[in-house]
């Protein structure tokens, strides 16, 4: 089991929500010209949470953390912190 702080789970979760958007975003072709506006937020959201959890700039250590979110049962991995 992988232990993570609150900020850490915080970062992957917004990390997975700015991936997940942008997926949708870029497959409909309705909203591609909408794209950047769409994405702000998520964008915004994603580098205030890296920032506040330390890993800006460190993009290995949150792969990792998205991994084992996503590899865990409901994404339940320990929390400290």
């Amino acid at each position: 089991m992988t232990t993570i702080t609150v900020r850490e789970r915080a970062a992957a979760q917004a990390y997975l929500r700015l991936l997940e958007s942008t997926q949708a975003v870029l497959t409909d072709p309705h909203l591609v010209p909408y794209a950047a506006a769409m994405l702000t937020h998520p964008m915004a959201e994603a580098d205030e949470a890296l920032r506040a959890a330390g890993l800006s700039g460190n993009e290995a250590h949150l792969l990792r953390l998205v991994s084992a979110l996503r590899a865990s049962p409901a994404g339940d991995l320990g929390r400290t912190g």
